[in-house]
């Protein structure tokens, strides 16, 4: 199969090694991973923010660089920008009065999957260790992100993939369903209620003896990463590509405090 890498904006200045990872993944399964020039930000802060007639361009822009590139499925290691893909771009489109650039955005938006929603309802990847050769020798508890949950409707699909990883141990999340605080540009606009939550999350996190918190969208590991690391918690962060990427022979890279603190 050939894929299309959509890395997003943060992953691709701030977190690089998670798109390598999700490339490594895509490879290790035999398919063709490639990545489409044009693309930048999906956009979604302009939307979730109501500039709509300002986020145009950059659907527009999403759109051109992915429907004019040759590839079965594109992929993203990230809920939120594929929820902006799938729900907000034709959205955008329409209220602008663009129907032809709506119409294809449903397209491409309908060939845009998530991570583990590629690898589990596509590809049908089921058992990590067996069919990736993960493995990752710590213990680690999940944080599901707010898009993924209930925008994509990802049920436990990323948790599922992670409690398959060789050598892991998963330590269940309480309130895990309640949101990081991150939000995107509300963590900004609102950010005594944005670190309040913030709060709540780092708390639960820390009580679970984890050695690491997952997740599948790096905004919100980022800014869950930043609670803990102000808080001065040995608890570090890392996506969850990056731990289905992990071999006996090619281990995560990980901080090393971290690393230390999390093997068994």
């Amino acid at each position: 199969m050939r894929i299309a890498l959509f890395a997003t904006c943060i992953v691709d200045a701030m977190y690089p090694r998670t798109a390598q990872a999700t490339v490594a993944i895509l490879e290790r399964l035999g398919h063709t991973v490639v990545f489409p020039a044009g693309q930048a930000c999906c956009g979604q802060m302009h939307v979730n923010s109501g500039y709509f007639k300002e986020a145009l361009p950059v659907v527009a822009n999403h759109v051109r660089a992915f429907d004019t590139e040759d590839y079965d499925v594109a992929v993203a290691p990230s809920g939120s920008c594929v929820a902006s893909v799938k729900h907000q771009h034709g959205m955008v489109a329409k209220r602008c009065g663009e129907d032809a650039l709506a119409a294809r955005a449903a397209v491409v938006g309908a060939k845009t999957y998530e991570l583990s929603q590629l690898l589990v309802d596509v590809l049908g990847v089921t058992d990590a260790a067996a069919q990736l050769g993960s493995h990752f020798p710590h213990t680690v508890t999940y944080h599901p992100s707010c898009h993924g949950m209930r925008l994509l409707k990802l049920g436990d699909r990323q948790l599922d993939l992670l409690k398959t990883v060789g050598g892991i141990e998963v330590r269940e999340l309480p309130e895990a369903d309640q949101c990081c605080g991150f939000g995107g540009t509300f963590s900004m606009k609102n950010a005594d209620v944005s670190t309040a939550m913030l709060e709540d999350k780092t708390a639960n996190i820390c009580g679970t003896g984890a050695s690491l918190c997952s997740g599948g969208d790096a905004s919100c590991l980022m800014h869950i990463g930043g609670g803990l690391s102000r808080q001065g918690s040995a608890v570090g962060t890392l996506h969850f590509a990056e731990i289905l990427a992990a071999t006996l022979e090619n281990p995560a890279h990980i901080a090393g405090d971290v690393q230390l603190a999390g093997r068994k």
